[in-house]
């Protein structure tokens, strides 16, 4: 780990003044992926900037009947809170999945949006890897890729975003508040991450001079049919090979409304609104959830040890809807698949 320097922000206007004033700094809060990253010596920063203690900690009601989460919230903490159980329990169920208690309570709802991959390239800095040192080359493609990704690829990376929780909050159409020096603007969650392109370093939409000040929820929650499906090497502290999450509006033999979320397949959580728009307005039968499947991974490449996905990934899409038009949601407990 190298030597750097350390301030404590008392404000969220300190913080962003000490970020535009060097973009090369990093905001640490329960620091639960930056700090893996520094020891490995994939990150260096020469400054770190503490937001601790900035007030945003809180989860709080919108005016449009939807919950605002603030950036510090802990996983462990927005996972029990009751509004959340009670009204968004897909995303509850999708935090419970990942990670351990100890990393929950530690870890922050901004830091999770900003999660790096996992990639064992990655953080092995023998290798070459474009996502650590752009125009090095892609050490995962002729290499062990088993873990990557199927969907949105390019020639430079085939990395998977690991979080459980984004794949959660993209189903729910969350919405991402950043402020910076131009001040405050929303992000849509759906284009808050990116493919990678020609530039798989760049994570996010993120400006480097910005701080994610809290993730607002709709009011929408899909509290009745819903689930997160996370298939995974073991059945604790791993990252998903597949996971779907869904969340529904039924009535009666018909969906009303369909959101699909998948992790582990891409390099951002995956949604394809015409797969859910094949679901909406039809009766909840596997022919349709079949269709969906497809849609959804309409281009899926596997690359040599990883093809298994493609079918996996529509077993598990199947599967989930399954769980979620019965309103029999995945456990994160027993975590045995019904």
């Amino acid at each position: 780990m190298n030597a750097f320097e350390y301030l404590r922000a008392t404000d969220v206007n300190e913080a962003v003044r000490a970020i535009a004033a060097d973009t090369s700094a990093r905001f640490i809060a329960g620091g639960t992926n930056l700090l893996d990253l520094m020891k490995e010596n994939v990150a260096r920063p020469q400054r770190l900037i503490d937001i601790t203690r900035l007030p945003l900690d809180k989860i709080e009601e919108t005016a449009q009947g939807g919950l605002r989460i603030g950036a510090l919230v802990s996983n462990s903490n927005l996972a029990y809170d009751t509004r959340i159980e009670q009204r968004y329990p897909l995303l509850s169920s999708a935090i419970l999945a990942g990670a351990s208690a100890q990393l929950r309570n530690m870890a922050s709802t901004g830091g999770n949006l900003l999660q790096r991959t996992r990639c064992y390239y990655f953080y092995d800095t023998a290798t070459s890897c474009n996502k650590r040192e752009p125009g090095s080359g892609c050490s995962a493609i002729d290499g062990v890729n088993r873990i990557h990704a199927i969907l949105g690829t390019s020639e430079h990376c085939v990395a998977t975003h690991p979080s459980d929780m984004c794949v959660a909050l993209a189903a729910l159409d969350a919405v991402v508040k950043v402020t910076g020096p131009g001040g405050e603007r929303d992000i849509a969650f759906a284009d808050f991450h990116r493919l990678p392109g020609v530039r798989p370093d760049l994570d996010t939409t993120l400006k480097p001079d910005e701080l994610i000040l809290a993730v607002e929820l709709p009011p929408q929650g899909f509290a009745q049919a819903y689930t997160y499906l996370k298939l995974r090497d073991r059945l604790s502290y791993a990252f998903a090979l597949v996971s779907v999450a869904i969340g529904l509006e039924v009535e009666g033999d018909t969906i009303k409304t369909a959101r699909i979320g998948l992790g582990g397949v891409a390099h951002k959580p995956w949604r394809v609104r015409e797969a859910e728009a094949a679901l909406e307005g039809g009766p909840a039968d596997r022919p349709r959830f079949q269709r969906a499947a497809q849609l959804l991974l309409q281009g899926a490449k596997g690359l040599p040890h990883n093809a298994f996905k493609i079918e996996l990934a529509e077993r598990a899409i199947i599967r989930a809807l399954t769980q979620a038009t019965g309103r029999r949601p995945q456990s994160q407990s027993d975590k045995k698949i019904k």
